[in-house]
């Protein structure tokens, strides 16, 4: 598994797990829907400052969006 789909996977699960809709997380880190979207699809990159965004409207540490689960580390 690459970055990208780690990176989406992590997005996608904790998004569910704090039980926020794409519009809702968007709208939270002040982005649009459709990126949010995108970038759970890995049709986008997100920027070191997108993911640090992102992981403070989910309350966690920007690592934990880009850590896999397979490294025994969460």
């Amino acid at each position: 598994m690459n970055i990208r789909d780690i990176f989406a996977l992590n997005l996608r699960t904790l998004r569910h797990a704090r039980g926020y809709s794409q519009e809702e997380l968007a709208d939270r880190a002040n982005i649009h829907r459709t990126y949010v979207s995108a970038l759970e699809r890995c049709q986008y990159s997100a920027t070191i400052d997108m993911v640090a965004s992102l992981a403070k409207v989910l309350g966690v540490d920007a690592a934990a969006l880009l850590r896999s689960s397979r490294d025994g580390t969460d």
